[in-house]
């Protein structure tokens, strides 16, 4: 388990919980930031089986590279048959998930601990 108390990078923040590796998202997601958290995404989400939550909760802005960014997580994780989860509390993020359907796709939850209760969530379907 990785050091809480300390981002990996200014924009994100990786560690274990209950199985899933957990990417904390940090700040200002733009493209510079994207651009940084790429390398650990790819690295949680390329794996096989993987089980990945996307915490938001840390998030003060978040444009169109951090929307790529889900995406290319969701895709990785499920091209791997593994569950991914987000976790996201912030109201204009959550706007922007909700417009672009990726709410449909990604059921964000309000805590860790809900979006960890429920392991159907955003799991690949049959």
């Amino acid at each position: 388990m990785r050091d809480h108390s300390r981002p990996d990078s200014p924009h994100l923040r990786v560690h274990q919980d209950r199985g899933h590796t957990v990417l904390e998202f940090l700040g200002e997601i733009d493209i510079l930031a994207a651009l940084d958290i790429i390398p650990a995404l790819d690295a949680a989400t390329g794996r096989p089986g993987a089980r990945v939550v996307l915490d938001l909760r840390h998030i003060e802005f978040f444009d169109c590279s951090g929307l790529r960014l889900l995406y290319r997580a969701r895709r990785r994780v499920l091209d791997h048959d593994g569950q991914i989860h987000l976790v996201c509390t912030h109201p204009l993020t959550l706007r922007i998930l909700h417009v672009t359907e990726l709410a449909g796709l990604m059921p964000p939850r309000s805590s860790l601990d809900e979006a960890l209760g429920r392991p159907e969530a955003a799991s690949k379907p049959s």
